[in-house]
């Protein structure tokens, strides 16, 4: 039963390790870490997998016990925690909220947007093309690193369009910049970007 639980453990991790990541980078103040494990996304389903068999099998253990011949021989051992349902149960949640961690990592940051009350005729919107979001951490790590920026008044990152919206004073901020931040959390702003105002 151990192994079915290392493996249930470590294949739940790493099945959102990729949206973890830029979670604990933006908590931890830095961006180089956050899409290290971007190439993980496309093995999710996999880990996923893996992780609801190595619990299947780990469950069906603890349920159904192999069945010692009576030799008489000692006692049987008191069960440790370790090896009990109560901590298999409690695994199995770990294991649910590891896997379900992008559906509400959004939620571990508030989503208020910085504006500021300056003259807001002089702000220009511009959507970038950004590739490599796979889910809303890497939303969160892209708002919050472009927010950084002196100007900008508000940023609107979203995986499923794969873009990024910037409300920013162009006198304050040039739009290299802004690319370059996008570029620096390890997305990367594609060629050609929409100016709406």
């Amino acid at each position: 039963m151990k192994t079915e639980i290392t493996i249930s453990i470590l294949t739940a991790l790493s099945a959102s390790v990729c949206c973890i990541t830029p979670v604990l980078a933006i908590m931890a103040g830095t961006s180089s870490l956050a899409t290290s494990f971007h190439w993980l996304e496309p093995f999710r389903l996999y880990f996923i997998s893996a992780s609801v068999l190595g619990l299947g099998m780990a469950w069906f253990q603890a349920l159904h016990p192999k069945k010692k011949e009576d030799c008489n021989c000692e006692p049987p051992k008191k069960k440790l925690f370790f090896q009990s349902k109560k901590f298999l149960a409690l695994i199995t949640i770990l294991s649910f909220l590891l896997i379900t961690f992008p559906t509400y990592s959004k939620f571990f940051f508030s989503n208020n947007q910085n504006i500021i009350a300056e003259d807001q005729n002089q702000n220009k919107i511009i959507e970038l093309k950004v590739s490599g979001m796979t889910c809303s951490s890497c939303e969160l790590h892209i708002e919050s690193e472009v927010k950084k920026l002196p100007g900008v008044s508000l940023v609107k990152a979203s995986y499923e369009k794969e873009s990024t919206t910037v409300e920013f004073d162009e006198q304050k901020v040039k739009i290299d910049k802004i690319i370059e931040a996008i570029n620096l959390t390890g997305y990367k702003v594609e060629q050609g970007q929409k100016q709406m105002k």
